[in-house]
């Protein structure tokens, strides 16, 4: 299936399981090296199978499945506008074979070669998963463009919503409408391409889709339509939306969106869209609940009692942008029912999980106690001149102090009753022991040690799989990062040790929970248990890293792995050692705990007690 089909350096590296600097490298060092067959000087195009006939003389690790071919000949079939439309012609080719729905594709749109090779590749690995496959490269290749929604957000963002009929006006590849798992779903969006791609995945996953071509604003593909809940994460900050020619527009309810509010002109488009008593889920720009210029609209979606709830979300939850956006809910107004008199208000930035729990609760109970930093918010105190709706402000004005602090007292009280026995003890020595000594690069040698590292090319901000970062080993947490499946990806295992390639201290740890992806910039060490004891292990690369005792060089950060000198013990005097490391570990955990909740204690004892929320 190779054929002519070509690759640039990013395919290259990518295939090869390592960085674009390294095929430079390589292209530097081997002269025999393939020549480009294409592309620019500054993007040149090699022949797939000379660099794999290359790869295999110079024993390089190089892996091109049939996905990576099929992924290869589309690329150079079309530039990256018509990459989207031929994707999505291979979906409706593998919709037709699996289903007998849809439109077969002629073979003219993507060559009779190239639709046997994908029918046999498809009758393989199952044609739903080889779509998967394809959406998952091109959202790779275009992810500057593609703002997608990722998984988490958009799992907790459906989660709020009920209802047979879900619209999104502008819903990229789907991924909102997917999470919803309605039967039914409408969407458009203003790229050809995304659409198509929305509407393949979506029958894929057996769900009644109709999904429209066109600008939602300046072209309502659903004029008149109402469906019982709205999902949307709009374009941001776009000052090309329509406000002179939509100024009159019937949906402007709440009043006419600032010229520089576009994301007002979304709100109102989404509660245009939805029956009486729906609900409407859109992600906000945290500006959009403070400026200036949208303090009416604010204040008559609250004054309505359209405006239902703010919660902000993690940093970086909007693909980007690193600000922590808010998620506003909305439920249009049933004629004949009590206007509500508060508005949930809640910081999700530690924890969405949290986030349903907290609008389910709210939206049965407006007295309910509520989880996590979350309160509710009486309408009258926020229509004021400026109609506020930044939730740190609120949060700490309302109580935040007298909520928090015997919370985090209680827990901080248990915490410290820990501590004594968590303490290790250890017995002094008169002299020095003396312990006989090897390498981890002679273990290595052995087979009694592997090392794995990731790339450094791999997204750790969007994606299913949990990726554990260098951030989450240094402040010994679970996993933060996300990450998309792909080739070469490296998954944790109980036992696992893993510490940072460059520390800035004292940080390893042993994997207590097994499944995470290995993120960029760490070291995983896999041990042979019966032969080294992972705890045993830890200690002394910790002890190596944080003294620089094992650094590639005088002048350079970074662990050289195999210079790290282990005792040379036999396995229980390892394991000794080991339940000597892993105790200090957990005190280490204990102690760093007890310091963080100490901080918020002190911190929420001066806000009440200046806030008078708060008596001695």
């Amino acid at each position: 299936m190779t054929g002519d089909t070509t690759v640039n350096a990013g395919d290259i590296a990518r295939l090869a399981d390592v960085g674009r600097a390294a095929v430079s490298n390589w292209r530097k060092r081997f002269d025999d090296f393939p020549q480009p067959v294409g592309g620019t000087a500054s993007s040149p195009l090699f022949s797939l199978r000379d660099v794999e006939d290359w790869a295999m003389r110079h024993d390089k690790g190089f892996t091109a499945s049939p996905g990576d071919l099929v992924w290869q000949r589309l690329r150079g079939l079309g530039d990256d506008l018509r990459l989207g439309e031929l994707v999505g012609h291979v979906g409706a080719f593998l919709l037709s074979r699996r289903t007998g729905m849809g439109t077969p594709v002629p073979a003219g749109k993507l060559g009779a070669d190239l639709l046997e090779d994908i029918g046999e590749w498809a009758d393989h690995a199952g044609p739903g998963e080889a779509f998967d496959f394809l959406c998952e490269r091109y959202t790779e290749a275009h992810s500057r463009r593609l703002l997608d929604t990722p998984s988490d957000v958009a799992r907790v963002m459906a989660s709020l919503v009920n209802g047979e009929t879900v619209f999104d006006p502008a819903c990229g590849i789907g991924t909102l409408l997917l999470a919803s798992n309605a039967p039914r779903v409408l969407g458009q969006d203003v790229e050809v391409a995304a659409a198509r791609l929305s509407e393949v995945r979506l029958r894929f996953g057996g769900v009644d889709a109709t999904i429209r071509v066109g600008d939602s604003l300046r072209a309502d593909a659903f004029p008149g339509d109402r469906a019982d809940a709205v999902l949307c994460n709009p374009p941001f900050s776009d000052r090309g939306w329509g406000y002179e020619e939509l100024a009159s527009d019937h949906r402007w309810e709440y009043g006419l969106p600032p010229r520089g509010e576009s994301e007002l002109a979304w709100v109102q488009h989404c509660l245009a869209h939805v029956r009486p008593g729906g609900t409407v889920v859109i992600m906000m720009p945290p500006s959009a609940a403070d400026r200036r210029s949208g303090r009416r609209v604010r204040g008559n979606l609250l004054r309505s009692g359209a405006l239902r709830a703010i919660i902000t979300l993690p940093p970086g939850a909007t693909p980007g942008s690193s600000s922590a956006p808010d998620l506003w809910v909305l439920r249009r107004p049933s004629p004949g029912r009590e206007l509500p008199s508060s508005v949930l208000m809640m910081d999700a930035t530690n924890d969405l999980s949290l986030v349903e729990q907290a609008w389910r609760r709210f939206d049965a109970d407006r007295d309910a106690v509520l989880p996590g930093a979350s309160r509710t918010v009486r309408i009258i105190d926020l229509l004021d001149d400026e109609v506020n709706l930044s939730t740190p402000r609120h949060l700490v004005a309302l109580g935040e102090s007298a909520l928090g602090f015997p919370d985090v007292r209680g827990r901080l009280v248990s915490t410290v009753g820990t501590l004594a026995t968590a303490i290790p003890d250890m017995a002094t020595l008169a002299d020095r022991r003396e312990l006989p000594m090897t390498t981890v690069g002679e273990l290595l040698k052995a087979g009694v040690i592997a090392i794995h590292q990731a790339t450094l090319k791999m997204t750790t901000d969007h994606g299913d799989l949990p990726v554990l970062t260098v951030r989450d080993v240094v402040k010994g947490r679970g996993p933060t990062g996300k990450t998309v499946r792909e080739p070469g990806l490296v998954i944790t295992e109980m036992s696992d040790v893993v510490t940072p390639l460059t520390p800035s201290g004292p940080a390893t740890r042993v994997i207590t929970d097994a499944g995470m992806v290995l993120g960029p910039q760490l070291l995983l060490f896999r041990v042979d248990p019966d032969r080294i004891d992972p705890y045993f292990l830890a200690g002394f690369l910790r002890v190596a890293g944080s003294s620089g005792a094992a650094r590639a060089s005088t002048a350079s950060t970074r662990i050289d792995a195999r210079r790290v000198q282990i005792p040379r013990l036999p396995i229980e005097d390892q394991r000794v050692y080991g339940e000597a490391f892993r105790r200090l570990i957990e005190f280490e955990d204990i102690t760093r705990e007890a310091g963080i909740m100490a901080e918020s204690l002190i911190r929420l004892g001066f806000d009440g007690l200046v806030d008078g929320v708060l008596r001695p």
